[in-house]
């Protein structure tokens, strides 16, 4: 299954692996994956369905010593994912309100993510941006209110097929971190992943080379060099999500810029083990 089929996807678990200590200086032990769960398929959004994603990952050979595991399970399901998991594994949510406690209906606050004992939220995800017009200031500033109070985030960027095809892949993605950039503060980056979703080769049957990949992510961490500090390019954890596979996974985790993975069906597959192995 993949992650980003916008017209079709939903309900679906997002599941990322870092290494085990935020404040430790980038290293090639990160991977990242995620999981869908299909309207098509109702049984996906079950709480049996659940049960058994949570029980592929707790089966998964994962080494806390190396690398840190963060599950996203759709709202409903936190607390039922929180209580299932190995306790070396945390929780995150996949969205946080932009506001705090009050009366914003169907809003989950990052307080009250805190107050449930969840850890990491996402932000930014292209579906996010795509169906509810989450713009960049938007995501940024729910990035900070969530930092400000302690939860860690897996900040998502990435280009459609069109902008790419025009050439605007790093205005985008430097666009889309330079919003959050300037208005958080840099030891706060100690605490955010960006997650590098190229959403045309998401869910489309094209699948990026390695050298496009390594070419956004370098691109990238010069600018945040350039426009932020080298010590957080240095630092931050630039991840990769776009159709990654028992196939490739190995030739992406070995190049200079990539941390790890934002993985779509093979989560649910027997390969999952070996992307996590390829990290280690």
């Amino acid at each position: 299954m993949d992650t980003q089929i916008l017209h079709k996807n939903a309900y679906k678990s997002q599941v990322a692996v870092f290494p085990p200590d935020v404040n430790t200086f980038r290293s090639k032990e990160t991977v990242s994956q995620s999981f869908s769960l299909l309207p098509a398929r109702p049984r996906h959004a079950s709480q049996s369905s659940v049960r058994d994603l949570v029980t592929i990952l707790n089966k998964s050979a994962v080494d806390p010593s190396q690398l840190d595991v963060v599950v996203a399970p759709p709202a409903l399901h936190l607390d039922l994912v929180q209580q299932l998991l190995k306790r070396d594994i945390a929780v995150c949510a996949q969205n946080v309100s932009l506001t705090g406690l009050g009366a914003f209906t169907g809003e989950v606050a990052a307080e009250q993510l805190v107050d449930f004992g969840i850890t990491w939220t996402i932000t930014g995800h292209s579906e996010r941006r795509a169906y509810y017009g989450e713009t960049d200031e938007i995501v940024a500033k729910k990035t900070k209110r969530a930092l400000g109070l302690g939860l860690k985030v897996i900040f998502c960027i990435g280009e459609t097929l069109e902008q790419r095809q025009a050439g605007q892949t790093l205005d985008v993605l430097t666009r889309q971190t330079k919003a959050l950039a300037t208005i958080i503060d840099e030891k706060d980056w100690r605490r955010v992943v960006i997650a590098y979703e190229p959403v045309w080769a998401i869910g489309t049957g094209v699948v990026a080379t390695p050298e496009q990949a390594q070419e956004a992510h370098h691109k990238l961490r010069k600018w945040i060099a350039a426009n932020v500090s080298t010590s957080v390019a240095e630092g931050v954890r630039i991840i990769y999500g776009g159709s990654v596979s028992a196939k490739n996974c190995k030739e992406l985790i070995g190049l200079d810029d990539v941390d790890g993975f934002l993985v779509g069906g093979a989560s649910l597959k027997p390969e999952f083990d070996t992307i996590i192995r390829s990290a280690l």
